[in-house]
């Protein structure tokens, strides 16, 4: 199953005509809610995600989906936005492949079958130094051991595994673990930052804080 998630209709009718020829089994959403209430019931083996829609921004969306159960799907970016920033921004989000609008259905083929490739070859995990995070099991291990991480700890492990070398501020990081605005109590979160800390010394990566720019998780 793949989810498609655009909302122009001319270019989904068109998709799913292509996509349905090809032999692919498909869902559709023109917006992110209805992304996100099909991802409650299922989990595609593939999104195929526009960036601008009407509610919402698809990058900010790849970073809330790498945080939940749906962190291993393979996500194929299909917009309209071809300067390099923009593709830049868009893999270093979170997504796999980025293709710009127009564009040939063989190659848009081409490259789905290359994430499904990958995708069923590489185990749900990811490795950084002598951390493995089971995204499966949302488990956490140290040299193969459980670090029992809380599940907040997991949280924060996970965003900042996938976001390897990038500055998150304490105020991002609050809203996107604990679901709501941090205010003026960070209490919390450098509660859970030191404790994280000090579960994987050693392994090879650490927390940094840059000033003026935030949290960092960056090789020690």
């Amino acid at each position: 199953m793949i989810l498609l998630v655009e909302d122009n209709k001319k270019i989904m009718d068109a998709n799913v005509r292509k996509f349905v020829r090809a032999g692919y089994e498909i869902a559709c959403a023109r917006t992110l809610a209805e992304a996100r209430a099909f991802l409650q019931q299922q989990r595609p083996q593939l999104i195929v995600l526009d960036i601008l829609l009407p509610d919402g921004n698809g990058l900010q969306f790849i970073e809330e989906l790498r945080q939940g159960d749906a962190a291993a799907v393979p996500i194929l970016l299909l917009t309209g936005l071809s300067e390099s920033k923009n593709i830049t921004q868009g893999l270093r989000a979170g997504g796999d492949d980025y293709l710009t609008k127009p564009y040939q259905f063989d190659e848009l083929f081409a490259r789905i079958e290359a994430l499904l490739r990958r995708a069923t070859r590489v185990p749900d995990t990811i490795t950084k130094g002598r951390l493995t995070i089971d995204l499966t099991a949302a488990i956490a291990k140290y040299d193969g051991k459980d670090l029992l991480l809380a599940k907040k700890e997991y949280a924060l492990l996970l965003l900042f595994i996938q976001h390897e070398e990038r500055s998150f501020t304490a105020e991002y990081l609050y809203e996107k673990v604990w679901g709501t605005s941090m205010e003026k109590d960070n209490n919390a979160l450098k509660g859970a930052i030191k404790r994280l800390r000090a579960k994987i010394e050693g392994c090879g990566w650490s927390i940094g804080w840059n000033r003026g720019e935030g949290y960092i998780f960056e090789q020690a």
